[in-house]
């Protein structure tokens, strides 16, 4: 029987083989069409984009690299790096490509960015439960944030290659003897001694194998329950039992239960990747060119290049040079990038590092870190975001209040509590005069029990400093401040949706905000 026969005997319009096949060519080439489309908003530029006509994983080496270590030993050095470029990436295209989505939501008030950690991981402090409890008070963190601000939290770690430390001088001078500068324990040791500080090849090596240790078990924590939203009381950490941040957080959680309890009611499943499961990203500054060189890969997905040492990588305010070699090599990678910015920036500067960064002005690419005091904060930040938005370019305003306020205090670096808070207070209302959006926040803090930092609801004072000092580098927020600061950015962020919320009912508009 004939296709045309048979459809008459049925009296339906059953294709014949013919007219399925054309059918089934074009759901395939409507299905590739859609993929490559959906593929082109997930990535910063297609591998075809006229800026990476000169560009290529090496074609840094053509520019100069600033704060790059002496290595004595060159041969020794190559070998350590293609040892590095034979292992596996430490992260993966597509996880970067989901990072970049969340960080385009932050950019235009739809979540917030929460990005700390330690100044430089030590290989002597290196530990499961330093680890864990850093990442325990990011979950802290990011629900204060999340049930008092209302919008997502995206939660990214100074972790698993934050080692390398820009330095103001090359060498450093003790009692008369001159040794060359401590710049983290993935190029030196701390120690001041002339074999210590000698920069040595095989630390490369040891640092890629802590960050991949490190990696793995912030996965299992992501994605094996630890993280899970039923655990949210059980998350403080212990020493904070009876502080008064560990009590607002207690009674917080209570109310996440109630509010989980209720919703479990309704029935939301339990079990849902939603409820287990949390994202969790990493990031360090892209400071150490042969290692970022020797973790870059090409993705088969999209064709671009991603630096696979960390899902975001960022440029300091020492080496964000149009002309020299980070800039050169951070703008042809995929990875969703930083930029750190000082008062020292120039409103026009910024707008043409913008523009070489995320030449397709695509969402969720670039964050500008700005780091200045809270003084020169309002008094400099204004003209930053003026000029950005008059160049109609898409950037993550995130604040980083701990730079600017560095002191030295009976011998030890050191920052006030106040001073910090200062300056997240004046991100906020600069950005509320400026009608703005601010993205996100920059902590170095530890989820151990030190005393780096001044002041606070954990009382800190001048004469604590010596009793648990023990960075290597710079100063943090220990738990209970970086926790006091999460309920103040919270409370903030409660404060713009309540206004926005407010203008828009004013206007007649009914909308839900996160």
């Amino acid at each position: 029987m004939q296709c045309g026969s048979l459809k008459a005997s049925l009296g339906t319009s059953l294709p014949c083989k013919a007219s399925r096949a054309r059918v089934s060519t074009r759901s395939r080439v409507t299905r590739v069409t859609q993929a490559v489309a959906d593929l082109q908003k997930a990535v910063p530029f297609l591998p075809t984009a006229d800026h990476l006509a000169k560009w290529s994983n090496t074609s840094w080496r053509n520019f100069t690299a600033l704060q790059q270590p002496e290595y004595p030993d060159q041969e020794e050095l190559e070998k350590a790096c293609a040892e590095i470029a034979s292992y596996p990436p430490l992260v993966f295209a597509g996880e970067c490509r989901t990072l970049q989505e969340r960080l385009a939501q932050a950019a235009t008030g739809e979540a917030f960015i929460l990005q700390g950690g330690d100044c430089a991981e030590a290989f002597s402090q290196f530990n499961a439960n330093r680890i864990r409890d850093l990442f325990r008070l990011i979950l802290q963190m990011s629900v204060v944030m999340m049930f008092g601000g209302g919008v997502p939290i995206v939660k990214l770690g100074r972790l698993a290659g934050q080692f390398a430390k820009p330095r103001s001088a090359n060498m450093e001078e003790k009692d008369g003897v001159s040794l060359p500068s401590y710049r983290g324990d993935i190029i030196n040791g701390p120690e001041f001694t002339a074999e210590a500080r000698t920069p040595a090849p095989w630390r490369l090596v040891k640092a890629y194998n802590q960050s991949a240790a490190t990696l793995n078990l912030l996965r299992g924590f992501s994605t094996g329950g630890y993280a899970g939203l039923d655990r949210v009381t059980k998350w403080n950490l212990d020493f904070m039992a009876n502080s008064e941040e560990g009590k607002a957080y207690t009674d917080l959680a209570r109310r996440v239960d109630e509010a989980i309890a209720f919703m479990q009611a309704c029935g939301l499943d339990m079990n849902s990747s939603v409820m287990k499961e949390t994202e969790f990203y990493v990031s360090h500054e892209c400071l150490l060119m042969g290692y970022e060189e020797a973790l870059t890969r090409e993705d088969s997905t999209s064709g671009l290049w991603y630096g696979c040492s960390g899902h975001m990588l960022w440029c300091g305010e020492r080496t964000r040079q149009l002309d020299n070699a980070h800039v050169e090599y951070l703008r042809g990678i995929g990875n969703p990038i930083g930029v750190k910015v000082s008062d020292k920036m120039d409103p026009g500067q910024l707008v043409a590092l913008i523009a070489t960064l995320n030449p397709e002005n695509t969402p969720g690419r670039l964050a500008v870190i700005v780091r200045m005091g809270a003084t020169k904060l309002r008094e400099k930040l204004p003209v930053l975001i003026e000029a950005v938005a008059a160049a109609g370019q898409v950037v993550a305003w995130v604040c980083d209040p701990v730079h600017g306020n560095t002191e030295e205090v009976k011998g030890y670096k050191t920052r006030r509590f106040e001073n910090v808070k200062a300056e997240v207070e004046a991100f906020f209302d600069v950005h509320e005069q400026c009608n703005s959006v601010p993205g996100g926040i920059h902590l170095e803090m530890t989820g151990d029990n030190v005393t780096e930092c001044i002041g606070g609801g954990a009382c800190v004072s001048e004469l604590d400093l010596s009793s648990r000092y023990h960075t290597h580098c710079d100063p943090r927020l220990n738990a209970e401040q970086a926790l006091e600061m999460a309920f103040y950015v919270a409370s903030r962020l409660r404060q713009r949706r309540d206004r926005i919320q407010k203008e828009l009912e004013s206007k007649g508009k009914v909308v839900m905000l996160y």
